[in-house]
């Protein structure tokens, strides 16, 4: 499907330029609003919940959305300020016809975007963001009066999602003695993330839970985690978790400040499922480190990739039946606890599986040795094809013939920005820097 506004997680911008202002995204909740009446099949109105993040564009953004529900006959919930994991559980949970989240995730305030979800939670398939974006091309209209969506608000709502996450941890298990540090990155998780950790039994010191519109992800959350790593420190404390503003993402940090990425704490994860019970196999991007595909492999775990974006590791879970799978980023997918990636979710995860093993994050992955990775990248013109580059290509196979099984190139175009980007994993960092640029420098030529 060629997409004119949706990425691959909704349609995100610069708020103020299209399609992030209030009368295109009035248009965009009037056309899913007229794709959704199409294919309800139950008897009534439409019923869509919307919920955001912290940004002060939030506010613009749902009442133009409102509006568009609205005037194509769509009633509507509001939750306020939740994470995206939570609208997508409570559109399951309370079987409504739809969730939309207003949010750029780990992006600055002045960013915002709006994604959806699917009747069970999901992320909507190509076929539906297809008929919303050909309903965008017609003038938007109004039902009459008397069919006119209402809106109401969803009184609870964090109540509710502190609940379900708390379901998925142990019922055998609690974090008793357990000192952690929460940064909520002034996003969606501020009311939220601290709340589950403490009714499990754990003193939690908590930063990053003072919102103001302008501060989301700014210098604090998964994207900058600085900030968790000294407060680890200076507590004392046994652990860190970082969300990021929509709290989907998750890094944490052990006792001495160190940070662990999502595929080291994807390494936890499999272990702990390997000794409790069978796991086929798990699912990474292009971007995965080898050193994770390697090990899993030594333990009798299957590995494949999918492209980058949690969305697809999700559609290459469901192809294969399994389970689990995630980004590097911190995106994780449990899909036995939940339909999408889900940062206080993931924390629990790895939290339960320390519990039962008596280890800590130092010691979960002390056999696992992360490849260093090289990334360069190249400023190319508009619309650059490297395969037809006869030098460039020819110099990445020369490097790959020199790694053999010992490290990995990989060549992505941006899907952004014109720009190609080279990356280079081999088990020595100078050897990943030198070959990168080795091949970089043959497209600067």
């Amino acid at each position: 499907m060629t997409r004119k506004y949706f990425g691959t997680d909704g349609v995100r911008g610069r708020v103020g330029v299209k399609p992030i202002t209030p009368d295109f995204v009035m248009r965009l909740g009037y056309a899913a609003g007229k794709v959704l009446a199409q294919g309800e099949a139950s008897a009534g109105k439409p019923v869509v919940l919307i919920g955001k993040d912290t940004r002060i564009s939030g506010y613009m953004l749902e009442a133009s959305l409102e509006a568009g529900f609205a005037a194509a006959g769509v009633d509507v919930m509001l939750a306020g300020p939740m994470p995206t994991p939570a609208i997508a559980y409570l559109t399951r949970a309370l079987r409504l016809s739809a969730g939309v989240v207003i949010s750029a995730s780990h992006n600055p305030y002045d960013d915002n975007g709006i994604k959806f979800f699917s009747a069970s939670g999901n992320k909507l398939p190509d076929a539906v963001e297809a008929a919303i974006e050909a309903a965008l091309e017609a003038p938007i209209d109004c039902v009459p009066s008397e069919k006119i969506g209402k809106a109401k608000r969803l009184f609870d709502a964090q109540g509710r999602y502190i609940e379900f996450c708390k379901s998925t941890f142990p019922n055998e298990l609690d974090l008793r003695g357990l000192k952690i540090v929460v940064d909520c990155a002034h996003g969606a998780a501020y009311h939220i993330a601290p709340d589950v950790f403490h009714e499990l039994g754990a003193e939690v010191i908590t930063i990053g839970n003072r919102p103001d519109g302008l501060n989301i992800n700014a210098g604090v959350g998964a994207t900058a985690p600085a900030a968790l790593c000294e407060a680890v420190k200076e507590h004392s404390a046994d652990l860190g978790i970082a969300l990021d503003g929509d709290a989907d993402r998750l890094l944490m940090v052990d006792s001495a400040g160190r940070p662990y990425n999502g595929d080291e704490l994807l390494y936890v994860m499999a272990r702990d499922r390997m000794a409790n019970g069978p796991i086929e196999g798990v699912v990474g991007t292009l971007m995965t480190n080898m050193a994770l595909e390697v090990a899993l492999k030594e333990m009798g775990i299957g590995f494949a990739r999918a492209k980058v974006g949690d969305r697809y590791v999700l559609e290459v879970l469901q192809e294969r039946g399994w389970l689990v799978g995630g980004e590097g980023s911190g995106h994780l997918l449990f899909l036995d606890k939940h339909t999408t990636g889900d940062g206080i979710v993931s924390a629990l995860q790895v939290l339960s599986a320390l519990k039962r093993s008596g280890k800590t994050l130092a010691e979960a992955t002390s056999d696992l040795k992360l490849y260093p990775q090289s990334l360069i990248n190249v400023k190319v013109p508009p619309g650059f094809d490297w395969q037809k580059n006869c030098a460039f290509v020819s110099e990445k196979e020369c490097v790959e013939a020199e790694l053999g099984n010992e490290g990995r190139v990989l060549i992505r175009a941006s899907g952004t920005e014109p720009l190609i980007r080279v990356m280079v994993e081999a088990k020595e960092a100078g050897m990943a820097q030198n070959m990168a640029r080795r091949i970089a420098d043959k497209l600067a030529a």
